[in-house]
């Protein structure tokens, strides 16, 4: 952002963090689901999000013949949904944000190993649900992680003072 811009954006106080700017809502007692969403300081930093992508594999097509091709009528047999698993780096949502004409693509991986059990497709049909309710609507998707120790992440407080420390 340009000196002397401001963006507001808020931090749920119910919610971990990541390094990423992602947020993280444990959903049961168990920590067996929870839901995951990106920071509206992804915004702030970035400018508006104009496309959010869920969870796709890298591009491996370079890498293949053709005779290993497989044969299907999926469209989209590389993209990920409803019971797939991932592990720790892992992409897990491209987002493209605009900041005055600036096209910025950012790449975020999970933070955790987990299986997904659902995707909100709603992100990706209308990216403005992050930009508008990012701590709502705006969520990405639902996940049963493998290991999920809350005291890895921030909490709201360590969360503004990492983001205080950043240049």
């Amino acid at each position: 952002m340009a000196a002397g811009d401001f963006f507001e954006f808020s931090i749920a106080h119910d919610r971990k963090y990541t390094l990423e700017h992602l947020w993280l809502q444990v959903l049961d007692d168990k920590a067996e689901t929870v839901k995951i969403g990106i920071s509206e300081f992804l915004r702030a930093e970035y400018g508006d999000i104009v496309r959010v992508v869920l969870t796709r594999p890298e591009d491996d097509s370079e890498f293949k013949l053709e005779s290993d091709a497989e044969d299907g009528d999926d469209d989209f047999p590389g993209i990920m949904g409803s019971g797939d698993e991932l592990g720790v780096e892992d992409l897990l949502i491209t987002v493209l944000a605009n900041y005055e004409g600036d096209m910025e693509t950012i790449l975020i991986n999970s933070p955790v190993p987990c299986k997904i059990l659902e995707l909100n497709g709603e992100v990706e049909d209308n990216p403005d649900l992050v930009n508008d309710d990012a701590y709502g609507d705006g969520w990405c998707m639902i996940v049963k992680p493998h290991d999920f120790d809350e005291d890895q992440f921030l909490d709201e407080k360590e969360y503004i003072e990492m983001l205080n420390e950043l240049p």
